[in-house]
């Protein structure tokens, strides 16, 4: 899974839990259960707007044990080191600036390559194939090569195998031979568009026809 839908779906689970328990404490705080006659589960604290959240007895009924300090430290340290890495991938850049493009028999020599540019040759040259409407193409990392990630909307009708051969034979081979790169893995998401229905065409009443007597 990429890392749209993970953080999707870690956002999604948190946010259920979260509105689930803040939920229940607000209908015991409110008082709901007794007002609307509803029985809380066996296992659920606060049911009443009298208890607190954390009681006495809870709070004071492990702290004599030797387990429970470094217990505590040490989970809040992993939640926090979480929560750290979690920020710091998301600032992380997916994207590239540039890309290096080898320089075979000169030496001393570092040849880069922006990416927009790249980027933009890419979508121009995707953009004119056959049954292409729109494309988007963007350069990203990757453990070994750089990789290419691009949205491609077809036209109605269009074919997504013909668009993969299209775009084989031009714009990526294209860029390897320019770039000087021994390859360039591409991964393309296709889209076709549906055809628009025909408008129902209006049918105009018949006109009565005068039949005229011979008197």
């Amino acid at each position: 899974m990429t890392r749209v839908v993970v953080n999707r779906v870690l956002l999604g689970a948190v946010g259920l839990v979260v509105l689930g328990v803040g939920v229940l404490v607000l209908a015991g705080g409110l008082d709901l259960y007794r007002r609307l006659g509803v029985s809380p589960p066996n296992w659920w604290p606060w049911t009443s707007p009298d208890q607190p959240v954390v009681s006495v007895r809870t709070r004071s009924r492990w702290v004599d044990s030797t387990w429970w300090w470094p217990t505590v430290i040490g989970g809040l340290a992993v939640l926090m080191a979480g929560m750290v890495w979690w920020l710091v991938a998301q600032l992380r850049r997916t994207g590239l600036s540039s890309i290096a493009v080898p320089t075979p028999g000169v030496s001393g020599l570092r040849l880069r390559v922006g990416a927009r540019a790249l980027e933009e040759a890419m979508e121009s040259g995707t953009a004119v194939l056959p049954e292409v409407e729109r494309a988007g193409i963007r350069l990203v990392r990757a453990p070994r090569h750089p990789r290419l990630r691009g949205a491609v909307r077809l036209t109605p009708g269009g074919d997504p195998a013909g668009l993969v051969a299209h775009f084989e034979d031009g714009p990526r081979t294209d860029a390897c031979r320019s770039l000087s790169l021994p390859e360039l893995p591409a991964d393309l998401r296709i889209r076709v568009l549906q055809a628009a229905p025909a408008e129902p065409r209006h049918r105009w009443p018949r006109r009565r026809r005068r039949r005229s007597r011979v008197v």
